[in-house]
């Protein structure tokens, strides 16, 4: 018997919330790998279906339904014992694959075979916990500096968005809102940048601009002004990724030297619910000297709170996806295809 549900063994609870296949069929981010310590039980939602987390012992990552299927308790106000979880109201005891493996009530009675908690597809990687609610279609999003020895990796977040997690992304691959947005740290409110026109093509990982060019007075955690070149990537919908080259530069915006640095980040959306969503990234950094991790958070931080807070804002919550109902800009183009994109992935959860 496989350790996943299938299709006859599916949760009454997942009836409700998103439906959207091609989001339970993708792998989405529910917190980091060092969240989840051995012996505790740990509540996730994501995508209106509430789950737990736990780690066994030998150290394997698990994600379930928060649902005991005898009465319909939450598993999540249970507890783990001899590295199985027992439920909170009558005691059951399931096992790594799911499978119950005493009830208190019957001790001499071997459990009924459906006697089984709801496992879902579960991966460790790049320092997050992914899961899948689905059949997952494709393999992980690809980040192919995690391992590269030349990269300083540093996670930062979470940042909770009382916002729709596309809203989120888009803002992610946008630069013309820098001036403004991050006046001071990734812009000039005085004197925006003119962005020059670039491209986007889509490619078998998702969509890929050129470089878009901006200046920036405080460009990295360095503290030290840099013309930035960005390339976006989206490989999901709610995954997305930039590597910014940068040179150093004076204040005015010339490039005074010709060593180019790079930047690059993991942007990861974990859609609570369609309109509530949890930001979580990992930067990778090939610069000398190295930061200290220290500061690329303090900086994260204060970018990414930044952009919850005009994110935020945004009306309507659901992002539209049939570009007549905004007005777009060739300036916005990456955000542009984004929502082309996600229409013809056939998305139907958190958009109009």
């Amino acid at each position: 018997m496989s350790d996943l549900p299938t299709a006859q063994h599916r949760p009454i609870t997942a009836r409700d919330g998103c439906q959207d296949p091609v989001l339970l069929n993708d792998w989405h981010v529910v917190g980091y790998a060092s969240d989840f310590a051995v012996g505790s039980i740990y509540p996730v939602r994501l995508l209106e279906r509430d789950l737990i987390v736990w780690r066994s012992a030998d150290g394997k990552v698990h994600c379930w339904e928060d649902l005991c299927i005898h009465r319909g308790a939450r598993l999540s106000k249970g507890w783990i014992k001899n590295d199985q979880v027992v439920c909170p109201y009558h005691g059951w005891q399931y096992d790594h694959a799911g499978r119950c493996t005493l009830m208190p009530a019957a001790p001499d009675e071997k459990p009924m075979r459906k006697a089984l908690a709801f496992p879902y597809a579960v991966e460790e990687r790049y320092g997050f916990v992914w899961v899948c609610l689905g059949e997952a279609t494709d393999a992980l999003p690809p980040f192919s500096e995690w391992a590269d020895e030349r990269f300083l990796k540093v996670h930062s977040g979470p940042y909770v968005y009382d916002a729709n997690g596309y809203r989120a992304v888009e803002n992610f691959i946008d630069a013309s809102h820098f001036p403004f947005v991050h006046a001071g740290l990734n812009g000039r409110m005085e004197q925006p940048d003119r962005l020059k026109p670039y491209s986007v093509e889509e490619t078998a990982s998702g969509l890929c601009s050129s470089e878009v060019e901006v200046f920036q007075p405080v460009g990295d955690a360095r503290g030290q002004p840099v013309m930035a070149f960005y390339t976006y990537k989206t490989f999901r919908p709610l995954v997305a990724y930039f590597s910014k080259r940068t040179q150093k530069a004076d204040a005015q915006g010339n490039i005074v030297a010709d060593h180019s640095d790079t930047f690059t980040t993991l942007f990861t959306v974990q859609a609570i619910d369609a309109t509530h969503s949890i930001v979580r990234v990992c930067a990778a950094l090939d610069v000398q000297p190295y930061p200290a991790p220290e500061k690329v958070r303090e900086r994260a931080d204060i970018i990414y709170n930044q952009d919850r807070d005009i994110v935020e804002t945004q009306r309507p919550e659901r992002i539209p996806t049939e570009l007549r109902y905004e007005l777009h800009h060739r300036t916005d183009l990456m955000g542009q295809r984004y929502r082309s994109w996600l229409r013809g992935k056939g998305v139907t959860y958190g958009v109009i």
